[in-house]
């Protein structure tokens, strides 16, 4: 449990210190882009500023000063594979947030799909003798999770206190200042493959930024694209992105499961590309402009245009019908709709009272995929996009953009951890801590 405890109470303070300084970088590294966003904190986002503001977004208290996106290099289902192509292109999008920014920033919050994450549920009791709870008793009872062994080459990404309970009272967010005998907790810790965090982690440092904060994309697009009622009576984000599609499950405003498939819009382009003989770009085109999953008689009639530059003139001409492209894409998202409904199943989605279903991210833009996604996963599905915040240019408010906008509210917002607690260092494995400690020191 301490793989990431130290660096990530280090980076809470350099947030506090972001923060301070009244400035910080919001950086998604996806598959198919990275999009960074110059964020200025002075209170000036006032509920009632501007009309086009959602209720969540006015309440912020931060503006979006800066954004930027390029196309990503050297990501592959949500994970680096090339440093320096990725640390390039992190380094185009953040140059190019500050300069409409007009401001230097030196903090960074990065979130990340991918990385194999998997979830714990964890509790513990421990007894208060009737006085009344303070910071240290909830610290002693999160130190009492019985941690499991999740193996070697993962970190903890997250560890988040999901429900207090106090004697008999269940469901409290925070018991401090309360009396009671018992106090439990339950807890959900998401590890994911350490090697991805440390890849991120150098990426940035290598741009000659600091790190203050890592998060899930998982759990960011569900904070951005779940509206109060859904995060409270239990819902699942679904965030299709380019390499990866991240699931994440929200029950009274906590994430309780998240997980990921490792497929998506990228899989269906190159799907396109091999089906028809056309080049990625063109695949991409194609699929922005006449693609779907639903396919009706008119579309057998319709021809789309395949182009290319081949110099073959023949080659060049051909035309396909839209019913074909249906044909190639769709049997693809069918096949990630069923891994996303299996990583569903397992965690036992059924029993949460609300199970409604929001789809985000810029592969669930696909025409009637809303419908095929309700019939395959059951449930009730809504298409989801980020809430508007103050500032966000027009081009950023579409569902592409729901891990970045997560991540602003969550710099804005950040959840209790498990490391924003004083937790005895004796809770610790002594061979992890000292792992840790040495990675700490090598990174940061």
């Amino acid at each position: 449990m301490i793989g990431l405890y130290e660096s990530q109470r280090s980076m809470r303070n350099m947030r506090k210190i972001a923060m301070q300084r009244g400035v910080v970088a919001i950086l998604d590294v996806g598959s198919s882009k990275i999009a960074a966003l110059v964020l200025r904190f002075d209170g000036s986002a006032k509920v009632g500023d501007d009309g086009d503001i959602g209720t969540l977004a006015g309440q912020s208290g931060f503006r979006v000063i800066g954004a930027a996106t390029t196309r990503s290099r050297g990501v592959h289902f949500g994970e680096i594979t090339a440093m320096q192509e990725t640390e390039r292109a992190i380094r185009t999008a953040l140059q190019a947030a500050q300069k409409m920014a007009g401001i230097r920033v030196d903090h960074v919050i990065a979130c990340f799909a991918g990385a194999e994450p998997r979830s714990y549920g964890l509790d513990a009791q421990t007894q208060l003798d009737g006085h009344v709870v303070t910071e240290d008793d909830v610290a002693r009872v999160m130190s009492q999770c019985d941690v499991p062994d999740y193996g070697g080459g993962r970190e903890v990404l997250h560890a988040q206190p999901v429900n207090f309970a106090l004697d008999h009272r269940s469901g409290l967010s925070d018991p401090r200042g309360q009396l009671g005998n018992e106090l439990s907790v339950d807890m959900h810790m998401l590890t994911v493959d350490a090697a991805a965090v440390h890849h991120v982690a150098h990426c940035i440092k290598r741009c000659d930024l600091e790190l203050a904060g890592i998060a899930s994309s998982a759990y960011v697009s569900g904070m951005s694209t779940l509206v109060e009622d859904e995060q409270e009576l239990g819902s699942a984000c679904i965030d299709m992105g380019g390499g990866a599609t991240s699931i994440s499950i929200f029950i009274k405003k906590h994430m309780i499961f998240a997980d990921s498939v490792r497929m998506g819009g990228d899989h269906v382009t190159s799907d396109i590309s091999l089906g028809l003989q056309v080049p990625t770009a063109n695949a991409e085109r194609i699929k922005t402009f006449y693609g779907g999953v639903h396919a009706t008689g008119m579309d057998d009639r319709e021809m789309i245009e395949i182009g290319g530059d081949t110099g073959d003139y023949e080659h060049d001409r051909r035309t396909a019908s839209r019913a074909e492209l249906i044909g190639i894409m769709r049997p693809r998202v069918e096949e990630i709709l069923e891994e996303v409904r299996a990583r569903l199943d397992a965690a036992g989605f059924d029993h949460l009272p609300s199970q409604q279903i929001v789809l985000t991210g810029g592969g669930s833009q696909i025409p009637g995929l809303d419908g095929l996604a309700s019939k395959i996963l059951g449930h009730q599905v809504r298409l989801g996009r980020p809430l508007r915040v103050h500032g966000l240019p027009q081009a950023a408010t579409g569902p592409s953009f729901a891990s970045a906008v997560g991540l602003s509210l969550l710099a804005a917002h950040p959840q209790d951890e498990w490391w924003d607690f004083d937790i005895p260092a004796d809770r610790y494995p002594a061979r992890s801590l000292r792992r840790a400690v040495k990675w700490f020191r090598d990174n940061w």
